[in-house]
C-alpha cells in the first residue's frame, strides 16, 4: 500500500498544529505492535494518522478504537482501513473526552498505543495514569528526550516530576530509538518508543493527591533544597520541614531530584500523618 500516494490523491496537506509525522515502514510498524504486546484483546490508538500503525495493530488485536483529531484524514483512513473490520475510527480530540467515556468503548481492559506530538505527551500520559481504570499498558512513540525523562534515574538531569509520577504507579522501559529519517515528513528531532506497564499497587501511597503535590513541590525550583521547596509548597516553618526530612531519614541539604520514588512515597505519607494540606 503506497500511503504517500494515497495522501497525495486525497489532496491531504500536513497540519503543523497537530504535529503530524507518519511512519510508513511495515516492519517497523509491526515491531511497534509487538513492543506493545498486542495479542488479541482491546487496543486504544491515539493519533491514527494515515492508518499505518492502525493496520499493524488490527492484525493482532480483537478490537481497535482509533482516535484521529484531523478531520481531513477521514477520507484517507476510509481507504487505508477499508479491509480492517475490527477497527472503529473516532474523528475527534481524545483530550476532550473524559477517560471514563473512552473506557466505556471497551468491554474490559485495553492497551493504549500512540504516535503523539510533543505538546500532548505529558498531558495525555498523566490523564490516563491518573484517571484510567482499564488501561493495562501504554506504548508511545514520542520525542526521544521525553522518553529519556520518563525512564530517568534519580540524580540525573532528565529525572523530574513526571518521572516520579509515572514510576509511582507503573514500570517504564524504552523499547527502541527511532531516528527522524524514519518519519514522513521528517521532524527536527529523533523519537523513541516507550512502554509504560501499569502497576497501581507498586507503592503504598496513603493519599495520591498529596503524593502528586509533594512531587510537584519538590521539583518546583530545582536549584532549591527540598527543605526550601517544602516550606513554599506546604507553607511550613523551616524547623517543621527539617524535622520532616529527619523523620524520613533524608539529608537536610538534599534536593528533590536525589529522591527515589519510594522516598517520595514515605515523604508524602509523613505529610499526610502531620495533617499538611
Amino acid at each position: 500500500m503506497d500511503v504517500k500516494q494515497i495522501l497525495k490523491d486525497a489532496g491531504f496537506r500536513f497540519n503543523k498544529q497537530f504535529g503530524q509525522n507518519f511512519l510508513t515502514d511495515g516492519n517497523l510498524l509491526q515491531g511497534i505492535a509487538e513492543d506493545a504486546g498486542i495479542c488479541g484483546g482491546n487496543v486504544l490508538e491515539i493519533g491514527a494518522g494515515a492508518g499505518t500503525l492502525t493496520r499493524a495493530l488490527s492484525k493482532n488485536a480483537d478490537h481497535v478504537v482509533a482516535f484521529e483529531i484531523d478531520r481531513n484524514l477521514e477520507k484517507v483512513l476510509a481507504i487505508t482501513l477499508a479491509d480492517c473490520p475490527n477497527v472503529k475510527v473516532v474523528i475527534g480530540d481524545v483530550m476532550k473526552y473524559k477517560v471514563q467515556q473512552v473506557e466505556e468503548m471497551f468491554n474490559g481492559d485495553y492497551k493504549l498505543v500512540a504516535n503523539i506530538p510533543y505538546y500532548i505527551t505529558s498531558p495525555l500520559i498523566m490523564n490516563f495514569v491518573e484517571h484510567g481504570n482499564k488501561v493495562s499498558s501504554m506504548t508511545l512513540t514520542i520525542q526521544k528526550e521525553v522518553a529519556l525523562r520518563l525512564a530517568a534515574k534519580p540524580g540525573t538531569k532528565d529525572y523530574g516530576a513526571i518521572t516520579v509520577a509515572v514510576d509511582a504507579v507503573a514500570n517504564v522501559s524504552i523499547t527502541r530509538i527511532l531516528p527522524r529519517t524514519l518519519f514522513y515528513p521528517q521532524p527536527n528531532v529523533d523519537s523513541a518508543v516507550v512502554r509504560i506497564d501499569m502497576a497501581k499497587n507498586k507503592h503504598d501511597i496513603a493519599d495520591h493527591a498529596m503524593f502528586r503535590k509533594t512531587v510537584k513541590a519538590a521539583f518546583a525550583m530545582r536549584r532549591k533544597t527540598l527543605v526550601n521547596n517544602l516550606m513554599v509548597g506546604f507553607k511550613l516553618q523551616r524547623a517543621t520541614a527539617e524535622q520532616l526530612l529527619e523523620q524520613c531519614n533524608l539529608p537536610l541539604g538534599c534536593r528533590g531530584e536525589e529522591l527515589s520514588t519510594q522516598q517520595f512515597v514515605e515523604l508524602s505519607n509523613a505529610l499526610v500523618q502531620m495533617g499538611a494540606n
